[in-house]
């Protein structure tokens, strides 16, 4: 595929950094990018801001990658045939326990999916997908989190279709089943990254908690701090990795 043929993301060969942090809202881009020197737009096509500049001297890409898996698969497909090879995306999640609240940070360890969904039947029909993100790449930004003070939860998440579809016995299922948050995007991240090569994570900061009484759904702006922090410590894992 020539470059020229892209419909998605307009960007052209060298807009595109090796390391990508990937997130849902363009208002993420825009508070993480900040994060950045000698940061440019390359693309705002379709709404899918992407931003790219340097951090400690190392290129890095800031990429909005939309809602589930669908949308998400586009932008991370294009974005590899652009160069990128090292993904993590820094979302937003539902927790599923009670124990967990607004405001934690979830370090997905895998992702669960509907049999056939996230698109990932188009992938591999009659195949359940190797949605587990890359090992050393997760495992350097649990210890880069921690060197941050930023306390989290490792566990495995479960990535819905159908944000509205959920029924009142979802999350006790859910995490019955030994997932924590539910999110919509990582099992398709990371069914990716092995079917192409990329390293892929996820890192999610917990906007509200299925179980609880008190309905609270935090946007980006209102967790900003901790989106800053959770960004800082992947910023410094890819600063780490040169290669």
């Amino acid at each position: 595929m020539s470059f020229k043929e892209l419909p998605h993301i307009k960007a052209r060969p060298g807009d595109i950094a090796k390391n990508v942090i990937a997130v849902g809202d363009p208002g993420r881009v825009d508070l993480l990018s900040q994060l950045l020197e000698e940061r440019r737009v390359v693309n705002e096509h379709r709404g899918l801001k992407v931003v790219t500049g340097t951090y400690k001297g190392v290129k890095v890409s800031i990429a909005t990658h939309g809602i589930g898996c669908p949308s998400a698969m586009i932008v991370f497909e294009e974005l590899g045939i652009l160069g990128a090879r090292r993904f993590v995306r820094v979302g937003t999640t539902g927790g599923l326990r009670r124990d967990i609240r607004v405001g934690d940070v979830v370090v997905a360890t895998g992702a669960g999916y509907t049999q056939g969904g996230c698109g990932l039947g188009q992938y591999m029909p009659g195949i359940c997908g190797a949605t587990s993100p890359h090992p050393v790449l997760t495992a350097r930004i649990m210890e880069s989190l921690s060197r941050h003070g930023v306390r989290f939860l490792a566990g495995p998440v479960y990535s819905s279709d159908a944000f509205y579809a959920e029924d009142p016995s979802f999350a006790e299922k859910m995490s019955h089943l030994g997932f924590v948050a539910v999110e919509m995007e990582a099992a398709g991240l990371f069914a990716l990254g092995w079917m192409r090569g990329w390293e892929t994570a996820t890192v999610l900061v917990v906007s509200d908690v299925l179980p609880s009484e008190e309905k609270v759904f935090l946007t980006t702006a209102e967790l900003a701090d901790k989106f800053t922090s959770v960004a800082k410590a992947v910023l410094d894992v890819f600063s780490e990795l040169r290669d």
